[in-house]
């Protein structure tokens, strides 16, 4: 007993490990990716840290369950197959997972370690993991139910709309269940805002490809530039066979303020931003077809992570200042610490409880930004003070270009087309959070297009609590 309370402290006493980065005076010249990851030996260094807690809040915390723990201790015992295995039990999607999950609000927060020390860098090891998986071309495949079950759960086919996180999860989960599955993707490429909406400093995009090829290797079919709602209608894909539908079609509506000038060339909505740069590759321009304007000065407004990531990405493209527009304090961002400290490694100008009120123009083009300076009230329904405006404060920001990043919510042309679904207050899918069930006989939803616009882990672990809901419909019928 002793020994084990030594061993305990010894861990406790041992630093988190590092992540090798990139040189911030290096990357805003290029779109590598800034976190280099965990080595072999990093990997194993940070495991040992791992307390081994008789009962892991780290799983709890978890929005897909991954048995922490043991893929930890596995790690420390270097049986990095075992682990990557473990980890797939639970998420088809490591890779992706491990750079762009917020664990310092999920696992990590719940660390027992952390209490005293710094957590232990899951997200980190969980990325190494699945990076070595796909380096190995380890595949899923010893995950797969067989004999009656899996010949039973092929002859029933199921349509899944949209390869973002939720449909990417839901459609993984289902194949290895043996069911036939079939995902509509609008765009020319799968992945949803994974291929579209994050820069390639923070997903590579090489990395969320063989993620996906891994899902097909197992069955998974991807049919690409199928508009449903404008091709096809959820009721012509029961039409056509599938037994059932989960709609996984994200948030990607941009928001705008509704300020004079936001018509003005030069204001774009992150969306159409990181768009053009991300999937369509703009920062290449002319080696690739989509341009984008690089100009010497730009302003972000918002403060989540979609704001960073436009930040970012504008300083890559050439921009000397980028100016971050933010309502309220720092304290009060959405946006992960790790993206903040980010962005201002690599010389993000933060302009804080500021809000824009118009946007002024020269020949049709953005030429200045007004804001207004705000102070912070009482706090609103979000929980965080409510930013009220100070009289008389309002100036000028010379800009030549404005993004707008400040949130997203459903596209409607999916949900004009299914007027028998029903949808809540906010214009989202109403639907059951724990199973994703609909009005619509059939019909399931999750991600974003039901909670708006939220996190990856979090849309995946909706795709897989509707892919169970879908096997037990298909098993049992009962609506």
């Amino acid at each position: 007993m002793a020994d084990k309370t030594k061993q305990k402290k010894k861990r406790e006493k041992i630093p988190r490990t590092a992540m090798p980065m990139q040189d911030p005076e290096k990357r805003i010249k290029n779109f590598r990716e800034v976190p280099l990851g965990y080595s072999r030996e990093d990997a194993l260094k940070e495991a040992k840290r791992c307390m081994r807690c008789k009962k892991p809040k780290c799983i709890d915390g978890c929005p897909v369950e991954i048995d922490i723990k043991s893929f930890i201790e596995l790690i420390s015992d270097d049986k990095f197959d075992e682990a990557i295995e473990k980890v797939r039990e639970k998420n088809s999607l490591p890779a992706i997972c491990g750079r762009v999950c917020p664990q310092e609000d999920q696992c990590e927060k719940e660390c027992i370690l952390g209490i005293r020390d710094e957590p232990v860098a899951i997200g980190r090891l969980e990325r190494f993991l699945g990076d070595l998986a796909l380096k190995k071309n380890m595949e899923d495949k010893n995950l797969l139910v067989s004999g009656k079950e899996a010949e039973q759960n092929a002859k029933h086919r199921i349509a899944v709309i949209g390869s973002g996180p939720a449909g990417l999860a839901c459609a993984g989960e289902l194949a290895k269940m043996g069911y036939k599955v079939t995902i509509f993707e609008a765009l020319h490429k799968a992945g949803g805002v994974l291929v579209y909406g994050i820069p390639e400093f923070r997903l590579p995009k090489d990395v969320l490809q063989k993620e996906i090829d891994s899902l097909k290797s197992i069955g998974v079919e991807i049919k690409l530039d199928m508009v449903i709602g404008k091709i096809l209608s959820i009721d012509d894909l029961f039409n056509m066979g599938y037994e059932s539908v989960y709609i996984a079609t994200g948030a990607g509506l941009p928001y705008f303020m509704g300020i004079p000038g936001e018509n003005l060339n030069g204001v774009y909505s992150a969306n159409e931003y990181l768009t053009r740069s991300n999937l369509m590759k703009a920062y290449e321009y002319p080696l690739c077809d989509t341009p984008i304007k690089k100009v010497e000065k730009v302003a972000v407004v918002g403060g989540g992570n979609v704001a960073m990531d436009s930040a970012r990405t504008a300083k890559r493209l050439g921009a000397e200042h980028v100016y971050l527009i933010y309502r309220r304090s720092e304290k009060e961002m959405p946006a992960r610490d790790e993206e903040i400290e980010h962005a201002k490694e690599e010389g993000i100008e933060f302009i804080l409880l500021t809000n824009p009120v118009e946007i002024k123009g020269k020949d049709g083009w953005v030429d200045k930004i007004k804001v207004i300076q705000m102070e912070l009230g009482e706090p609103d329904d979000s929980g965080r003070r409510r930013p009220v405006p100070v009289k008389g404060s309002e100036y000028d920001i010379d800009v030549d270009v404005v993004v707008m990043a400040i949130g997203q919510g459903p596209n409607p042309l999916l949900l004009s087309a299914t007027p028998d679904l029903k949808l809540n207050k906010w214009g989202t899918i109403d639907a059951d959070l724990q199973t994703g069930k609909t009005n619509k006989k059939g019909v399931f939803a999750g991600g974003d297009i039901v909670t708006g616009a939220a996190t990856v882990i979090l849309a995946m672990g909706a795709g897989k609590k509707a892919a169970h809901a879908i096997d037990d419909y298909i098993k049992h019928g009962k609506w």
